[in-house]
């Protein structure tokens, strides 16, 4: 791993900077795409955030997973990393939200981004994303991310 400590994220349903299928979507089944990513080994665990910096009313987090084994390096389609510990997102919800962008918004980036953390985070199912971001990122050795873009303007 290199001493950056940068972490490569990948899907085997999108490339990075491509269009996210349809299905991993609020207009398909809106479930979790399959992701593979890299981690340094002095990780103490792993987090990942799915969230969209182009919403309207500011930063919209869709995915919360925090306290991943350091040893998981990938999700199936429609899972959550094993081991892993859902909190809230910005719906109010401890679940994935997939994209899903007000008509008229144009093209959103969802950023896929995985945490090297140092250490495990005090987070729980009830925890607000913005609390658990903070923590994640106050916990973080290295990260890395995959986009996506989407939008329901045709």
């Amino acid at each position: 791993m290199p001493a950056s400590n940068e972490i490569s994220v990948r899907s085997t349903a999108f490339n990075n900077g491509d269009p996210i299928p349809v299905v991993y979507t609020c207009n398909g089944r809106n479930e979790p795409p399959p992701l593979t990513w890299t981690a340094p080994p002095q990780a103490a665990g792993l987090a990942l955030i799915v969230d969209d910096p182009d919403a309207p009313s500011g930063l919209f987090t869709h995915w919360v997973v925090s306290n991943i084994s350091p040893t998981t390096t990938s999700t199936d389609e429609g899972q959550t990393p094993a081991g892993g510990l859902v909190s809230l997102n910005s719906a109010n919800r401890a679940e994935y939200f997939g994209p899903c962008p007000p008509a008229g918004t144009g093209v959103h980036h969802y950023r896929f981004i995985v945490y090297a953390l140092s250490r495990p985070v005090r987070v729980d199912t009830d925890t607000p994303p913005d609390e658990a971001r903070s923590a994640i990122v106050d916990a973080s050795l290295g990260d890395g991310q995959l986009v996506g873009t989407y939008t329901t303007d045709r």
